[in-house]
């Protein structure tokens, strides 16, 4: 068997709906969220940093509406925002109408707090006037009691029966047109749940693992658990929930699909850990080509090797590659497409590399527009 069969991941069958003008479950793309942490009222700061958000590549925006102030500076933020908004509800079911007529393009409502099915068939009336989807957002962390006296505790068991209770609301309201996420912060809760809801239901999921942390301890936790539904083939649209910048959720939204071969987007750069071996400062190197790359948004792979024991093999599975030709050289060996192409200077390394990676960018867009494209801009940047 090919190393490429074990690459392969078979997703969950699911029904499509459509996030504002987002496609969502079936054959669709996964999707990449994230959430503002702007006071929501404060249209003009909530904008600014979707921008950025849209910038860094995310698909949809979820946006919190905990009072009257939120929903009316929704109508300002939903016209500027590129991407659909989703509307955050908690307790106030008039914020969700609110939210509706104002331009949302989805309603994220939690069963544990939004009250009695007749609020919930206002809501969903709502939703269907103005065009808008919902999510089921069922959290371990806020389950209703009755499942909580049921059940003694939270538990796989209670998270799935509170979604597929609130999805047979919708459901006996001719509304089909939801997603549902079942998380929580203990990763073997939130998969467990998941892998029970995607076998009872065929509506998208929305898969993330809740309150997961820090940058660092977050990510790690959202990795693991999320890394093992979407490996599984669970999973139409993720969110990786960070006490961190929304933008950095998004970013390691998409390396987690990168890891899994289920969605590219950006510089995709392979690094060694370095070692006494190196030919060049291999940390502070990568440091700054991340930075310096986040601009390219097409899909490249670059690998930036210390030495030539791992470096040339590396090269040849990347487009693009520096390895360093040794401890005290001064120099490496540039690889493009895969060969060995000429040696560079480790002092132009940095510029050179992001030189090569913008003009393969400019290639790769030309191609797809089916544009003529220089002779070989690579070479160009010899």
């Amino acid at each position: 068997m090919s190393i490429r069969a074990y690459r392969d991941i078979h997703r969950r069958k699911s029904r499509q709906i459509m996030v504002g003008k987002v496609p969502v479950g079936g054959d669709a793309p996964i999707t990449v969220q994230t959430m503002t942490n702007t006071i929501t009222g404060d249209a003009r700061a909530t904008i600014e940093q979707i921008r950025g958000i849209v910038e860094a590549g995310a698909d949809i925006v979820r946006v919190s509406c905990p009072d009257e102030d939120a929903t009316a500076a929704m109508k300002a933020i939903t016209k500027a925002s590129e991407i659909p908004v989703v509307a955050d509800i908690h307790f106030h079911y008039k914020r969700a109408i609110e939210a509706a007529i104002n331009g949302a393009a989805c309603l994220r409502i939690n069963p544990g707090n939004i009250g009695s099915p007749a609020r919930v068939r206002e809501v969903v009336q709502a939703a269907k006037d103005h065009g808008c989807s919902m999510r089921i957002g069922v959290n371990a962390g806020s389950l209703e009691q009755d499942l909580l006296e049921k059940y003694g505790e939270p538990c796989p068991e209670a998270m799935v029966e509170s979604a597929l209770n609130h999805a047979k609301i919708l459901d006996d309201l001719d509304f089909r047109e939801y997603k549902i996420s079942v998380k929580a912060s203990d990763p073997f809760l939130a998969v467990a749940a998941y892998q029970a809801l995607s076998e009872a239901i065929d509506c998208p999921l929305h898969v993330g693992i809740t309150e997961a942390g820090g940058m660092i301890s977050g990510t790690v936790k959202s990795s693991i658990g999320m890394g093992m539904l979407l490996w599984s083939g669970i999973g139409d649209t993720i969110r990786v929930s960070l006490s961190a910048d929304p933008v950095e959720e998004v970013r390691v939204g998409f390396d987690i699909l990168k890891s899994l071969n289920l969605r590219h987007r950006g510089v995709n750069i392979v690094s060694c850990p370095s070692c006494a071996r190196q030919g060049f400062n291999v940390i502070d190197t990568v440091r700054t080509l991340e930075e310096r790359l986040k601009h390219i948004a097409t899909p490249m792979s670059l690998s930036i090797i210390g030495c030539v024991v791992n470096g040339p093999g590396e090269a040849k599975e990347t487009d693009l590659a520096f390895t360093g030709g040794g401890a005290g050289k001064g120099h490496g060996m540039i690889y493009l497409n895969g060969k060995p192409a000429y040696k560079l200077g480790n002092e132009s390394l940095v510029d050179h590399v992001v030189e090569l990676c913008e003009k393969k960018a400019a290639e790769i867009e030309a191609q797809r527009n089916g544009q003529p494209s220089n002779a070989n801009p690579l070479e160009a940047a010899q």
